[in-house]
């Protein structure tokens, strides 16, 4: 990794004082709950005024859903003095750290981050939220790629305990100290890997996740109940057919794809995957995937 330009301290137990994210979906819209929550200032950029009402909603919605459960302390209107909603890049200018989250595609996000680039200064810091595509690659796009990084969150974020920072190889040294500092402040852990395809998380996560849609594919079991097995047999939290639901069956599509292409046929998706998306069965989003959201 590169050494960089000194930009904004990282704080221990501080996150930076203004917070810029680029997509108001619900990964988005985590991102900006948990940083509005750490004592950060934050806007969130959408493409227009329709979607960044949506961003809106359901950030607010968030936030008091964690207040009625008691989960934090103070008033949905004090939160709220800390959020702002646009669709002009150019309020990022002011921002310490911009994290980018729009769907999944190296295109798309490799021009949003160009785009977000040119609006900062040159000591403010970068991230991408991607799950799967290379770090690095999207790097070399950039003016700054010493100040840039992977932040991973995973859904939904306010929940979730952990964040895989994304070393890029020309990363700083620098950044990747910060990093780890402002998830720190964000109540989470870091888990802190070299760039590589898929990652840790999601190369694991994708793996068993396609192996139970074979599976499911192969009569060998219902989704139920092999999520069953992997949520008492393995104490994982949620099983991997239902967290492909709650992720998006596209989504994990793409990623599969992906996968596939750098590391070879054992991340090939299974055709009941590629069936589903083809037939609009998205998961929770849709109201159906592997399992009914709708009942």
């Amino acid at each position: 990794m590169n050494a960089a330009a000194t930009g904004p301290e990282a704080v221990p137990g501080q996150v930076p004082g203004k917070v810029g994210v680029l997509g108001g979906g619900r990964m988005g819209a985590g991102i900006a709950h948990a940083f509005v929550l750490a004592g950060a200032e934050v806007v969130v950029v959408e493409r227009d005024e329709q979607a960044a009402a949506g961003a809106r909603e359901r950030v607010e919605g968030s936030l008091a859903k964690s207040l009625e459960r008691g989960t934090i302390e103070g008033t949905l209107d004090y939160l709220t003095g800390r959020l702002a909603v646009s669709t002009d890049y150019a309020d990022f200018a002011s921002c310490d750290l911009v994290v980018e989250a729009v769907p999944e595609d190296f295109e798309l996000k490799s021009s949003a981050l160009k785009a977000v680039e040119e609006q900062l200064a040159p000591t403010a810091w970068l991230a991408t939220n991607t799950s799967s595509l290379s770090v690095t690659k999207l790097a070399a796009t950039l003016q700054r790629p010493a100040r840039f990084c992977g932040l991973h969150f995973f859904n939904p974020v306010p929940a979730s305990l952990l964040v895989e920072v994304v070393l890029a190889e020309e990363t700083s040294e620098e950044l990747a100290t910060a990093a780890r500092a402002w998830v720190q402040a964000l109540g989470k852990t870091a888990v802190v890997v070299h760039d590589a395809p898929g990652f840790a998380s999601s190369r694991l996560g994708v793996a068993i996740a396609l192996e139970a849609m074979r599976m499911v594919e192969e009569g060998v079991a219902s989704a139920e109940d092999i999520d069953a097995a992997m949520v008492l047999g393995y104490k994982h939290p949620v099983g991997p057919l239902k967290t492909t639901d709650i992720v998006g069956l596209d989504v994990r599509l793409g990623i599969a794809e992906y996968l596939a292409s750098t590391l070879g046929e054992r991340f090939a998706p299974p055709q009941i995957l590629r069936d589903k998306v083809a037939r609009g069965e998205l998961g929770r989003k849709t109201g159906k995937g592997f399992f009914d959201w709708q009942q």
